[in-house]
């Protein structure tokens, strides 16, 4: 993979997965954070073995387009990943996020151990209790599933093809939603 930042030999790495609409815009959030070694686009949560992204897009296959990242805990914690997740999305969306629409597409956190269970219900319950949101917080929590990578071409697609996903994150409204959503929340 063309994203894989340099890692210690000698330090022990982590993994997170995030489901946060479409995986490009996820992967881009995650990317260039320190302490991350790498952000893969894929498929998780589903019933089919091996799925394409032509299969999941039909929102038959039950998987989620997610990230694996993985990351230097030392550098980075699993809760500030989790902060980043929450600003990079719409939390109260249940039916997907921004323009993209279907189960693909929604949000999840994708929990490895029992540790990154707690701190991901923690950090939903901290958000639904802010008093910042008038809908219930529908991102799922859910225990960690086999995750299929996606095609290469997906990989690192905003710095690929940068200049057709800029008209993508703009047609969507990426940066100006999510402005509206998190204005004011930086506490939460």
């Amino acid at each position: 993979m063309q994203n894989r930042k340099e890692a210690s030999e000698d330090r022990p790495l982590e993994t997170a997965i995030f489901a946060g609409g479409c995986f490009w815009h996820t992967e881009a959030a995650f990317e260039e954070v320190d302490g991350v070694v790498s952000a893969v686009s894929g498929y998780t949560g589903g019933h089919r073995e091996n799925p394409t992204y032509e299969q999941v897009s039909t929102g038959l296959t039950g998987h989620y387009e997610a990230v694996k990242v993985t990351y230097d805990p030392s550098v980075i914690t699993y809760k500030q990943l989790l902060d980043i997740f929450w600003r990079n999305i719409d939390p109260i969306d249940q039916f997907g996020q921004f323009y993209d629409k279907g189960s693909q597409y929604k949000t999840a956190i994708f929990y490895r151990n029992e540790t990154q269970r707690k701190l991901a219900e923690e950090s939903k319950k901290k958000l639904q209790e802010s008093g910042l949101f008038d809908k219930p917080i529908a991102t799922a929590i859910l225990p960690a599933s086999k995750f299929y990578e996606a095609e290469e071409y997906h990989q690192d697609y905003y710095k690929k093809s940068a200049s057709r996903y800029q008209r993508y994150k703009k047609g969507a409204g990426f940066e100006e939603k999510l402005d509206r959503i998190w204005k004011g929340k930086q506490g939460a």
